[in-house]
């Protein structure tokens, strides 16, 4: 089971090991993940759907090459299971052995639409392949291979196959020759073959006619069959030379997908890095604002936008309260902030706007006497310069929320009845002017 692939249920080719622990074919894995947007891992599925996690999710750059199972494949004990072959070996070598095995079925390269045994197709050719007949220019017949070789005076096609002397009957343009020499390199080796075997009859028979003899014509038949056999030699060459083009074009093409996978890794990396520097941008950007907000002399200013709509959010409890940036009352002094209920809170909910003052945690506060003890004074100012709403309180030194904090703010204190509703938006008055209004806190620090 551990030889078979998570996908195709065969034997592992380029085994991949994913992070889950199951193993893919390299083809299959690339093509789930080219066809299957976040694509989980159909084993994890299988096994247990309730425990699926991030680990099940494929990807081509989260599954490594497993070396140790390809090793155990290539070295595993196989047979052909082609119909008279007796062929057995390791799986390494089985690849080259389908390519050469005599009674494997192949179609005939002509075209006639026959699967012929390998070790059979030059019989095929010579004796029953409807399309491998040349036209005879004497008679103009249509002659079988074997026929048309008889013929005492051969005929020369300037458009056929240069193995048209052995039997092979293509005809075309220069280029279209060109491309079947380069193709039917097999068929013509298998042809030269039988050629010779022909040949070889011929001057056995011969020499036994002549009682050991052999005369001129059948020395000529020898000569013929070493130019035969030196191409042989050449095509065999061809054929290894084209192997070893092949085996290096593969290797080339796994050191590309490595180079193009560590690409991928790079390129995720610098994705990361580039959204942890945003993030850090992002909080630079707002202490950058908050800095330019902050107050160091205890006077605050604070601009209330979309009032009307904060208002609506406050009666319906959407947004309760709204809270102030925070300022100090020294540059390392006690950091505070204000809290404003713009539809009332405790006794002034409904009627009043309510404003207390909250004292925060700060860096400082270690130096600092407690308890807060400075005048604190609110103002609602009136945008005409006419009549600002003033109110102002000393801090009660028992009370929790002036004390030094524990936690980030202590609990507010100051006027629940600050403005009447009524007031804040009569248009008698300017406290609320453009839909904004202003705040200003003031305190005593001396």
């Amino acid at each position: 089971q551990k030889y078979l692939c998570s996908n195709c249920n065969n034997i592992l080719k380029k085994a991949l090991q994913t992070l889950c622990g199951h193993r893919y074919c390299s083809a299959c894995l690339s093509w789930i993940v080219r066809n299957n947007k976040n694509a989980i891992c159909q084993k994890c599925k299988e096994e247990d759907p309730s425990t699926l996690s991030e680990e099940s999710l494929l990807a081509e750059e989260r599954a490594f090459g497993d070396a140790a199972i390809n090793k155990e494949i290539s070295e595993l004990k196989v047979h052909c299971v082609t119909l008279g072959c007796s062929w057995s070996g390791i799986m390494k070598n089985f690849e080259e052995h389908q390519s050469l095995c005599e009674y494997a079925l192949i179609p005939c390269h002509t075209g006639c639409g026959h699967m012929v045994m390998r070790k059979k197709l030059a019989d095929h050719l010579e004796n029953g392949c409807v399309n491998n007949v040349t036209m005879c220019q004497k008679c103009k017949r249509s002659l079988s291979s074997s026929e048309y070789q008889n013929r005492s005076t051969p005929v020369i096609n300037k458009d056929g196959c240069r193995f048209s002397e052995v039997g092979c009957s293509f005809r075309g343009s220069k280029e279209k020759i060109k491309e079947h020499e380069k193709t039917a390199v097999g068929a013509h080796m298998l042809l030269l073959l039988q050629h010779i075997k022909q040949l070889k009859a011929s001057l056995c028979s011969a020499a036994k006619a002549a009682n050991g003899s052999i005369p001129q014509s059948e020395l000529n038949l020898e000569n013929k069959l070493h130019v035969f056999e030196n191409i042989v030699a050449v095509l065999n060459k061809e054929v290894e030379t084209s192997n070893l083009e092949i085996t290096a074009f593969r290797r080339q093409s796994e050191l590309d997908q490595n180079i193009i996978r560590g690409l991928e890794l790079k390129i995720a990396e610098l994705h990361r890095c580039l959204t942890q520097k945003d993030a850090g941008l992002s909080s630079l950007h707002k202490s950058l604002l908050f800095s330019e907000q902050a107050s160091y002399d205890g006077v605050f200013l604070w601009k209330i936008t979309d009032v009307g709509r904060k208002l609506q959010d406050s009666v319906t409890g959407r947004t309760v309260s709204l809270y102030s940036p925070a300022f100090y009352t020294a540059k390392y002094g006690y950091k505070v902030c204000l809290r404003v209920y713009l539809n009332g809170d405790g006794t002034g909910k409904g009627t009043h706007v309510s404003l207390f003052f909250v004292v925060m945690k700060g860096d400082y506060d270690a130096l600092l006497p407690w308890p807060f003890r400075h005048k604190v004074t609110f103002m609602l100012l009136d945008q005409n310069n006419r009549e600002h709403i003033i109110d102002a309180f000393r801090p009660d030194l028992t009370s929790a929320s002036f004390q030094r904090p524990v936690n980030d703010m202590n609990v507010a204190s100051g006027c629940p009845m600050f403005l009447p509703l009524s007031k804040l938006q009569s248009p008698k008055y300017a406290y609320v002017k453009e839909d904004t209004l202003f705040l200003k806190c003031i305190i005593e620090t001396n």
